[in-house]
Formats: structure tokens, C-alpha cells, sequence
């Protein structure tokens, strides 16, 4: 009976760091910059993304991958770290970027149809001189979405 009082009390928690590391990790490179992409491809994946999470590697992100390409948003709730968000299309070429603040509901869409997106630390994208055009690589690796 203890256990069962435990798990109904730890079940109401967020999905935090130790969700994290239950996602797949996979490598990607723009730019020649290399980064560590862990790969949100389901619908509880995708809807939890990076809420909740305090802190994000210098090159690591999330890369959200869509079940079809088309025109997808991203937004900011329950987020805390600020975020740039890059929508990228089913060639690999980035579409558009966005800055994002924490704990926003703020729209970010997609420019064009997009297959994925990508999160990372607010201007990782700018410090690199990443813009739209800029191809991807890597993404083959990424599980298919379910």
C-alpha cells in the first residue's frame, strides 16, 4: 500500500531532466559547428519538449521531429531556459529562426513547411552567423516520428 501512495504522488511531478534521458541523442552539424540533438519524435515528447528544464548545453538542443511537413508553431510554456528556435524542411535547409523568451505563450511559426525544429540556447544560432538557408546535417539519423 506504501508503494502505491508513492507512485500516485510522484506521478503528478513534471517530466523533468531525469525524461531527458530517456530521449534518443543524436548528432547534427550547421555550419560546421557540431551539436548533440536530443530527438523529441512522439506527441508526449514533442509536447513536453524543454519545460521544465533549468539549464541546456552550450552545443546541445532539441530537435522536434514532425509526423508530415507543414506549418508548425512553437511556444514557451513552462519553459525557463530562452531559447532560439530554428523550423527546418524535409531537404534540411532552415526555413526561419526565431528568439524565444521563457514562460511565454508567444507564437513562433514556421516560414515555410517544415519537417522539423530545432531548439537551442537564446543566439546560439546568431553567435554562429547561422541563418535561414543554412543546411543541416545528420537528420537522417533522427528516428521517424510517431
Amino acid at each position: 500500500m506504501r508503494w502505491f501512495a508513492v507512485l500516485i504522488a510522484v506521478s503528478g511531478l513534471p517530466l523533468t531532466d531525469g525524461y531527458a534521458a530517456e530521449l534518443d541523442t543524436i548528432p547534427l552539424t550547421i555550419a560546421g559547428y557540431e551539436i548533440a540533438a536530443e530527438v523529441a519524435h512522439t506527441q508526449l515528447s514533442r509536447s513536453q519538449g524543454l519545460m521544465y528544464r533549468e539549464s541546456l548545453g552550450e552545443n546541445a538542443g532539441m530537435l522536434f521531429v514532425f509526423p508530415n511537413s507543414g506549418y508548425y508553431s512553437m511556444w514557451m510554456k513552462n519553459t525557463y531556459i530562452p531559447l532560439s528556435v530554428a523550423f527546418i524542411d524535409v531537404r534540411g535547409v532552415i526555413l526561419n529562426i526565431a528568439e524565444m523568451q521563457p514562460e511565454t505563450l508567444t507564437s513562433h511559426d514556421s516560414a515555410g513547411m517544415a519537417k522539423y525544429a530545432l531548439e537551442m540556447n537564446k543566439g546560439w544560432f546568431a553567435a554562429r552567423k547561422i541563418t535561414a538557408g543554412t543546411q543541416v546535417t545528420g537528420l537522417e539519423r533522427a528516428p521517424a516520428a510517431d
